[in-house]
């Protein structure tokens, strides 16, 4: 059986929303209302570029502040964000590099759908990528198609 076939046989059910390899997502908690975001099934994690990263406490909680470029090749738009800090975990990256990040968990939404996940910080400068959604964050929810892209921007723009 070829890809090409075996793509066709994999349809979205109800509960099964199809997208692409890239797709366009929002995270509104932080104030982003779209960062385009690869869709990596190969990571467990899901990883945010973020830099300047500033920890503190407030009432008692650990917060992070931390300033983002949304857009790829746009230093001008920077946005400051506020999170909850939930974790801190040494992750090891593609290239078998470990590094120790903070994890924040904050609603996205993709695909007319919005729910919570956890992401990790991390720079991503140069990168090409703002963000890479991992398995974790995509559980039972979406078929990926890795033959398309901004799947769902497309159907909302139809």
């Amino acid at each position: 059986m070829h890809l090409k076939e075996s793509i066709q046989l994999i349809k979205p059910t109800r509960k099964h929303v199809l997208i692409g390899w890239r797709e366009w997502v929002g995270l509104p908690s932080l104030g982003i209302s779209k960062i385009k975001a690869k869709i990596d099934t190969g990571a467990r994690t899901s990883a945010l570029h973020a830099f300047s990263l500033r920890p503190f406490v407030e009432n008692n909680k650990n917060k992070i502040r931390f300033d983002i470029h949304p857009l790829q090749h746009n230093t001008d738009n920077t946005i400051t964000c506020t999170a909850d800090i939930v974790d801190k975990r040494l992750v090891t990256d593609s290239g078998g590099h470990e590094e120790e990040r903070y994890v924040i968990q904050t609603p996205i939404t993709i695909a007319g759908q919005t729910w919570s996940i956890e992401i990790t910080l991390t720079e991503r400068e140069n990168m090409l990528f703002r963000m890479l959604l991992g398995r974790s964050a995509l559980r039972k929810r979406f078929i990926v198609n890795p033959a398309r892209s901004f799947v769902t921007t497309k159907a909302n723009e139809k």
